[in-house]
């Protein structure tokens, strides 16, 4: 019997899909996409708007991070609401009244201020954030470093960090928040840090760490890489453009940071 032939053309590049997540190499039916491709699509576009309006696990995220041994606050942006959230990133870059007045009752003082945010996709943080924090916690106590309470902030943008840390006197801040989906990736987590951190800063004085998720960069090198730009900005006493990244794969998490302090 004569084996019936398949109506996709493949591409020509199939080989490297083994290399990554990326939509290539989708091969043609005719003059349109294959049906099994035209789906996947659709799925993957789902995925990122379930990611964008997935509720913000806020109190379950709260009680694993006080099981870390850590105080956590819990905040929320200027927003109303999701919808407005997304139509103005400016609201979400600032504190509510209501957080504001609470942080300012807070003790001030601190090496570092981590804050935690949805941003763009929940389900990021809801999957990340914990597993980072219970890797890189221990890693703040056995350097000594003085860490402020962790804030959670709920539709916060990257900037909103700026102001928790200002008003909390820390000297830098980071800022674990949820990517914008791609569609290989609902659920990326970014990390956005900032030496002498005020509010008003902008994006030159960041330096970020992006797509740390399963499948994207690790928690573990996540977790090096936050160190290592930390303890390089104390040395420096900057972060952003003027700091570059020029870790050794053999880097060891605050290895150099009593120097960096001047302790």
């Amino acid at each position: 019997m004569k084996k019936k032939q398949s109506p996709v053309t493949p591409d020509g590049w199939s080989e490297l899909k083994q290399f990554t997540d990326a939509r290539i190499s989708l091969g043609r039916c005719g003059s349109s996409l294959p049906l099994s491709e035209a789906l996947s699509f659709r799925l993957a576009h789902a995925r990122a708007r379930d990611a964008v309006w997935s509720p913000f696990n806020a109190e379950g995220l709260s009680a694993d991070i006080e099981a870390l041994g850590c105080r956590c606050l819990r905040l929320a942006s200027s927003v109303t609401d999701r919808s407005e959230y997304l139509t103005r990133p400016d609201k979400g870059r600032r504190l509510g009244e209501e957080s504001r007045a609470l942080l300012e009752k807070e003790s001030t003082g601190y090496d570092l201020c981590l804050v935690v945010s949805d941003g763009l996709s929940s389900r990021a943080i809801n999957e990340n954030a914990v597993p980072f924090l219970e890797r890189f916690l221990p890693l703040t106590r056995a350097a000594g470093l003085t860490v402020a309470p962790v804030c959670l902030v709920e539709n916060g943008r990257v900037a909103i960090a700026d102001e928790v840390a200002s008003i909390l006197e820390a000297k830098l801040t980071a800022i674990l928040i949820g990517e914008r989906p791609g569609l290989s990736s609902p659920n990326s987590m970014g990390i956005y840090m900032t030496y002498a951190p005020r509010q008003g800063a902008t994006d030159e004085a960041r330096n970020c760490i992006s797509n740390v998720r399963q499948g994207g960069m690790t928690i573990e090198a996540g977790v090096q890489k936050l160190a290592y730009l930390m303890e390089t900005a104390f040395r420096m006493q900057t972060s952003g453009v003027a700091l570059k990244d020029k870790m050794s794969p053999d880097y060891l998490p605050f290895g150099g940071l009593d120097a960096a302090l001047g302790r």
